[in-house]
Parts: structure tokens; C-alpha cells; sequence
């Protein structure tokens, strides 16, 4: 795909994040934008942004939809179809994720498969309603997003990771199951499949939304005793800080995340839109997700190990706020 210019694009997620960098870095080159989310706020803010950039006529829509929901996706597509009055999309991005239901052993059920839901089953069911119209165009593209947690299911030694892992091998699974389906049966369609390392975006407090929890400061007291229990989990030492200050504490975790993360949306859109152009299907983005890559598939027996925990923290190859170092040559 040369150029975007013309092209329809789907993307889920577009609120905030690399969903929003995709539709203005998108938009700026002419290419129509439907985006979904569960913020309508959050869209308006993102299609304002593509407005100021993109050519006269370009078509930006928004559209709320769980993806986690069959019957709200097919109320998108609809919806997208009679907005852009057209039988078909170019471009299909399935970035909505968020985060959740670390533990199977410890978590409720209902926390650890909303998380797989959206990660999942949002791929899933986006691919379902939108592949066809994919098909039905002259090019096309589905671009799923997993992440490093794709082939490395894990944060830490003590961080039980369990449902975006599950949720994220699935995507990557079906990602390149697809390539030889679409080569054999639409050989006009690609896939690609984006593995992130540590991203500067918005996932920490939009994951708490998604439950319809608060996040940060506005935390309720049983909000502050869950976040409390899980921070003493961890080893800290957080049993005699105050309410206010687990607030705080939660709160600039969040800010951290999205801050002084090593690589930004911004940079995470153009390197996907770049393998696009270039025909790729792996996509790591971020030196931290290429050097994980490298070392889980030096010594995958050994991925799980204390040891092997160790030498990443140790040299800066970790997906967490601390990865600097493994982007700074």
C-alpha cells in the first residue's frame, strides 16, 4: 500500500494512545478516518486534531462501541458504512486493549474476562464485521495489535499477568494464522501484527474506566484498599502510608507510564505506518520489544526464571517505566 491518500481506515481505539496518533498521522496524508472508543470526549479531541491537519474533504467519524460487545461492533460497521456512504474499508486497526485481571488464581472472573474480552475477542469480533469489507476493496490491510506480553507472558517476578497475556498470544496467533488464509483465499488483503514494547499512552487509567472504576486521585476507599493490598503483594512497604498518599502513589504511576515511556504514540504510529507502506507483518516496536524479542528466543526455558528477571531489570530490557536504558543507543 504506496499511499494512504483516499484510502478508509478503521481504528479502534482512536480516543487516545497510537489510536489517535494513527488517525492524525492517517488523516494528514487524505485518508478517512472511522474511529470507535469508548470516550466520546476523548474522539472529539482526537478528530479536532485530525481536522487541523488533514486535506479539505477528508471523512472523520466517530462512533461509541464497546469492542468487547459482537453487537455494537456490527452497530459501528453499519454506522461507518452509512457515514462514509461506501461498501468497503483499506484499513483495518485493532488497537483497543486495555489492562486487568492479572491473576487467574486470585482475581474475580468477571475482572480477568473483561480484559480478555476487549483484547481478545474486540480483535475478534472487529475482524468478523470488517474482513469482508476489507475483501471487498481493491487493497487491504488488518493490522491487530498485540504486544511484547504476545511472546513474553509477564511483567515481573512478582506480577501475575495472565488475561492481556492470553488475550495478546491469541491476537498474535490469529494474526499470522491469517497470512496464509488471506494469501491462499484474498490474496489483496495483508495482515500485520504489532508487538509494542513499553508505549507512552494513556492504557493504565483508561483500563480502570473501562470497568467503570476511578483511578489516580479520585480513587474511593475500597478503590485505595484493593490498590494497597496489591502494592504489599509487591514487597512495598505501603501499610502505614495514608489514603491520600496510595492515591498519589497510583496516580503518578499512571503519569510515569504515559510520560517517561521510552518511545511515544506518536513514534509507535509511524513506525507501524511505515511496515505498512513496506508490506511488513511483525512489527516490534521500541528497542526494549527487540531486545525482549531477542532474549526470549535466545532461552525460552529459561524466559521465567528469577535469573532471567534479574538481567533484564539489570540491563534496562524490561516492559515497565524503568526500560530507558534499553533505547538510549
Amino acid at each position: 500500500m504506496d499511499t494512504f491518500e483516499g484510502k478508509i481506515a478503521v481504528i479502534t481505539g482512536g480516543g487516545t494512545g497510537m489510536g489517535r496518533e494513527l488517525a492524525i498521522q492517517l488523516s494528514k496524508e487524505g485518508c478517512h478516518i472511522a474511529m470507535c472508543d469508548l470516550s466520546a470526549d476523548n474522539m472529539q479531541e482526537t478528530q479536532t486534531l485530525c481536522k487541523a491537519v488533514a486535506p479539505k474533504d477528508t471523512r472523520i467519524s466517530t462512533h461509541i462501541c464497546d469492542v468487547s460487545n459482537e453487537t455494537q461492533v456490527l452497530a459501528f460497521r453499519d454506522a461507518m458504512l452509512e457515514a462514509h456512504e461506501t461498501n468497503h474499508i483499506n484499513l483495518l486497526f485493532n488497537n483497543a486493549g486495555i489492562g486487568g485481571g492479572g491473576s487467574f488464581v486470585r482475581d474475580e472472573r468477571e475482572d480477568w474476562e473483561r480484559t480478555f474480552g476487549v483484547c481478545w475477542f474486540g480483535v475478534y469480533f472487529c475482524a468478523r464485521a470488517f474482513v469482508p469489507l476489507l475483501v471487498a476493496s481493491e487493497e487491504g490491510y488488518i493490522i491487530n495489535t498485540s504486544s511484547v506480553n504476545g511472546f513474553w507472558a509477564a511483567l515481573g517476578p512478582k506480577i501475575a499477568h495472565t488475561a492481556y497475556s492470553a488475550a495478546k498470544f491469541a491476537v498474535k496467533g490469529f494474526t499470522e494464522a491469517l497470512i496464509t488464509d488471506l494469501k491462499t483465499n484474498a490474496p489483496h488483503v495483508r495482515a500485520a501484527v504489532v508487538m509494542p514494547g513499553h508505549i507512552g499512552t494513556s492504557i493504565v487509567a483508561n483500563s480502570n474506566i473501562a470497568r467503570g472504576k476511578n483511578s489516580g486521585l479520585d480513587m474511593t476507599a475500597e478503590e485505595v484498599a484493593e490498590t494497597r493490598a496489591e502494592m504489599q503483594r509487591l514487597g512495598m512497604p505501603v501499610s502505614n502510608i495514608s489514603d491520600d498518599h496510595i492515591r498519589q502513589a497510583a496516580h503518578k504511576r499512571a503519569m510515569d507510564f504515559k510520560e517517561k515511556a521510552p518511545t511515544t504514540a506518536a513514534q509507535a504510529a509511524n513506525i507501524i505506518l511505515t511496515g505498512v507502506r513496506e508490506n511488513k507483518w511483525r512489527l516490534l516496536i521500541g528497542k526494549d520489544a527487540h531486545r525482549l524479542d531477542e532474549r526470549v528466543r535466545s532461552a525460552p526455558e529459561d524466559a521465567y526464571s528469577d535469573e532471567f528477571f534479574a538481567s533484564l531489570t539489570k540491563q534496562g530490557v524490561f516492559t515497565g517505566i524503568n526500560n530507558q536504558k534499553a533505547n538510549e543507543d
